[in-house]
């Protein structure tokens, strides 16, 4: 039995949406942890696999659990359709990889997560596959990089560590004009504070271990958009290379969908707390916060973000011993590269998530040797403050 949607508001449909009970009528969703799925007859298995029968074939497919997920996942997004994968970078790979062909050139926001570089850098041009990368928050440069073979465009935003911010309707406009799509990875501002489709994105991607999830158990990656370019583009892509999410981990994301609203709630309003704290100490010489007057970008965070973000990015003068010395002090918040977590986490671009670019291209992104990423997690703002306070002050000893 599937609950019936109505005009339900996010939080709603991140409880109900989705939700297929078996003949027991369990209230939490089922774990349908089998590979496969048995037929009547053979003439019932013949008509599944020729798609007049509805059904459920094979887990590399599809499956019961992480349709559910899927579903609940367009019913936050606004998506007609979407395929759920093993991981962030599975999704991002997939999307970008089943649009393009060989002869086809992609433009792509500089400011990218390292994999997402290393695909549109390296992986995408051992297939014919061009690729340009540009200066992202100035329209002018996507317009430029435009060449007749332009099929694609794809940017993060906020970006991954620095929290640039894109015009994704400026983006988007230009894609439609010349036939190409635009693939938005949306991480950083969660489903809940940006809506990329509805300012005119064509696929959205996510990276599920992060906030979806936000508590460090599983990884997962999804990729929303409309029916027809998923049947048409991604569905054989997907089908016959298997980067399938599995059952258990969907299960996990349907829990972590479930309390994602109040999570994320009490994960901006205290990385805002933070990020001015953070701006008023001499040890710290550049805080970037998308919900500060201050950031770059402010008049596009107004217009298209409905929230901060749960990420802060931070310069320590005194370069990297000095940034170092801060994240060794530091008692609550771990050193982590990940992000999104129940738990405060804090990482080292330069020396690890951006570590295999070149000083000139950390450089161009904004991440020096001081940079710090902070994720804001669930404990006590003022716990962290005087974590944090406490730090700076045996960072400067």
């Amino acid at each position: 039995m599937s609950t019936k949607k109505r005009n339900w508001k996010p939080q709603t449909a991140l409880v109900h949406g989705g939700t297929l009970r078996s003949g027991f009528g369990e209230t939490s969703e089922a774990m349908y942890l089998t590979q496969g799925y048995v037929y009547k007859t053979a003439q019932a298995a013949e008509a599944r696999f020729k798609g007049e029968e509805p059904g459920f074939i094979y887990s590399r497919y599809a499956n019961p659990t992480v349709d559910m997920f899927e579903k609940r996942m367009c019913a936050l997004e606004g998506a007609e359709d979407a395929r759920a994968t093993a991981s962030g970078m599975a999704a991002v790979t997939a999307a970008l990889l089943c649009s393009v062909k060989a002869g086809d050139h992609i433009v792509a926001a500089r400011a990218l997560f390292g994999s997402c570089r290393w695909v549109v850098e390296t992986l995408a041009p051992r297939y014919g596959i061009e690729a340009t990368l540009v200066d992202g928050t100035d329209i002018a440069n996507w317009e430029k990089a435009v060449r007749p073979n332009t099929k694609l465009f794809f940017l993060e935003s906020p970006t991954n560590p620095t929290l640039e911010v894109v015009d994704i309707a400026a983006v988007a406009s230009l894609a439609n004009s010349i036939g190409a799509r635009l693939v938005v990875d949306n991480v950083f501002a969660t489903p809940l504070q940006q809506k990329p489709l509805q300012l005119g994105a064509h696929i959205v991607v996510y990276s599920a271990t992060k906030h979806i999830d936000g508590q460090g158990r599983c990884l997962g990656g999804v990729i929303l958009s409309d029916k027809k370019w998923i049947d048409e583009n991604l569905h054989d892509y997907f089908r016959h290379t298997g980067p399938s999410l599995s059952p258990f981990n969907a299960w996990t994301l349907l829990k972590g969908l479930e309390t994602l609203p109040l999570r994320v709630r009490q994960q901006t309003e205290s990385a805002g707390r933070i990020a001015d704290f953070l701006a008023e100490q001499p040890q710290i010489a550049r805080v970037i916060y998308p919900g500060r007057a201050d950031h770059p970008q402010a008049d596009i965070v107004k217009k298209q973000m409905s929230g901060g973000s749960t990420l802060i990015c931070l310069d320590v003068k005194g370069g990297k011993p000095a940034a170092f010395a801060l994240q060794n002090a530091l008692d609550i918040v771990l050193i982590s590269n990940n992000l999104g977590d129940a738990k405060s986490l804090i990482t080292h671009p330069a020396t690890t998530t951006h570590k295999n670019l070149s000083d000139e291209a950390r450089a161009e992104l904004g991440i020096g040797p001081g940079t710090l990423r902070l994720s804001v997690g669930l404990e006590d703002a003022d716990d962290l403050l005087e974590d944090i306070a406490q730090a700076l002050q045996a960072a400067r000893a």
